[in-house]
């Protein structure tokens, strides 16, 4: 008699198999349990900002890449910041190749918050895996990896050269890692073609594919008055000319928020504000002077602007509405990311027959039984914004279905079940992108149009 335990193994492993075994005979043989530990390991790796762990990150990463036979070259445009470059190399290398691209950081924790120990990777018996960078993005860059096992072990060989590239620095804005590898001449060397980068978990069964992002302003207003006592009512003192500011401000967030929860607009389709911090007083051994009237004032704010967007409206409205100098207030940006690429055009991806990369990105995940949803806008920022500012086709995809969105929340987890599913999305991606060979007629049209 086989003992319950054994049965329920047995059972829980099933589906599994046969999730492998549907994309390639071959692929059974994977033991499912191999593949998620090797993601397990990845996770277990600390690199929250601001002290990631890149050394140890680039040691796993690189022998993934010679377990599989792949060319390996690592870059640091700035020390201690490793970009990893993984090559797949095509039959056809003179086709423009494919980059699927992952950052290795991810956001801080806190500790106390989490129901498992944040990078201790674990799985529980529901199948679910508890770590910082379930999510965002570990789960993508390991798919990536993954899935060029799979492809490699049933045989394929791509016509167009696959990279696999791990950069650092994203979490604090990707200036080190992707902004600096999409400037130089290693990239331009490389001759991609198409940029696949991270998206957003699914809460339903279909896969949320992104074709631009909204741009980050970090917006900070200052606030100027004379100061005063603490009893006294002034004019146009500083806390005061700051809240107006904030109150303006405040109503134009809920009118962007308005479109949103009508259903008229997506998240990533409006113009997002929020107050990140506050700064004003004056500091005392004890805490602060409540007699006295601070003469400067500070508040910060984190804006997100869509792509479909007009900046200049925008900038109008924040130097004449929200930090008028008539009310003795000044701004400044910490950050200010252009909605437009090199050619003046909003950096959105073609999702129409005029990005072939589209269709047949379409055609690879139903291949996997596998749906897209609708294309949207990201309502954050990713290093995607580096390739699509030099006009490259970037789209954003991590495939995690029947997922709540974690990223950056307490207790972030992704569902063996999903992630190995992920696998053989990306398996099926790779496989369509890396076979196609673009109809010369085909460009020829799109040339003239």
């Amino acid at each position: 008699m086989v003992p319950g335990s054994f049965l329920g193994a047995v059972h829980r492993l099933a589906p599994l198999l046969i999730l492998l075994s549907a994309f390639s005979p071959a692929l059974a043989a994977e033991d499912p349990s191999l593949i998620v530990s090797r993601f397990q390991e990845y996770l277990r790796i600390n690199t929250a900002q601001p002290n990631p762990n890149y050394s140890d990150t680039k040691e796993f990463i690189l022998a993934q890449a010679s377990s599989l036979s792949l060319e390996a070259q690592t870059v640091e445009f700035v020390a201690g910041k490793p970009v990893i470059i993984l090559k797949w190399p095509g039959t056809n290398p003179s086709l423009p190749s494919i980059m699927f691209y992952s950052h290795t950081d991810v956001v801080p924790v806190e500790q106390s918050k989490w129901a498992h120990p944040p990078f201790g990777a674990h799985l529980d018996g529901d199948g679910r895996i508890f770590a910082r960078g379930s999510q965002d993005m570990k789960c993508v860059g390991m798919q990536h990896i993954e899935a060029v096992r799979l492809l490699k072990q049933s045989g394929f060989e791509p016509v167009r050269s696959v990279y696999i590239v791990f950069s650092p620095d994203e979490e604090i804005g990707g200036h080190d890692g992707a902004e600096k590898l999409a400037e130089s001449e290693i990239f331009r060397k490389m001759n991609v073609g198409v940029v696949l980068d991270e998206g957003l978990a699914s809460p339903n069964e279909d896969y949320r594919p992104f074709y631009g992002e909204r741009s980050p302003w970090w917006l900070v207003i200052k606030a100027i008055g004379a100061p005063g006592h603490g009893a006294k009512l002034y004019d146009n003192t500083a806390l005061e000319n700051l809240f107006k500011s904030i109150e303006t401000i405040r109503r134009f967030r809920a009118s962007q928020f308005d479109l949103v929860k009508a259903g008229l607009k997506a998240e990533g389709e409006v113009t997002s504000v929020n107050m990140a911090f506050l700064k004003a007083g004056t500091p005392s051994p004890t805490g602060f002077v409540m007699n006295l009237q601070p003469s400067e004032a500070e508040a910060g704010f984190d804006i997100r602007v869509p792509p479909t967007a007009d900046p200049e409206v925008l900038e109008r409205r924040i130097a004449e509405e929200w930090a008028p100098i008539s009310r003795n207030m000044t701004y400044e940006f910490k950050q200010k990311a252009t909605v437009h690429n090199k050619n003046g055009k909003p950096m959105l991806t073609a999702t129409d027959s005029s990005n072939p990369w589209w269709g047949l990105m379409e055609e690879a995940v139903r291949k996997a039984n596998g749906k897209l949803g609708k294309p949207e806008i990201f309502p954050a920022a990713t290093d995607s914004r580096y390739f699509r500012l030099l006009g490259l086709p970037a789209i954003g995809f991590s495939p995690m279905a029947n997922t709540p969105i974690l990223l950056h929340d307490h207790n972030e987890f992704l569902h063996k079940d999903e992630y190995l599913k992920g696998i053989e999305v990306f398996g099926s991606i790779i496989k369509t992108y890396a076979s196609y060979v673009e109809d010369s007629r085909d460009r020829s049209s799109r040339d003239e149009l």
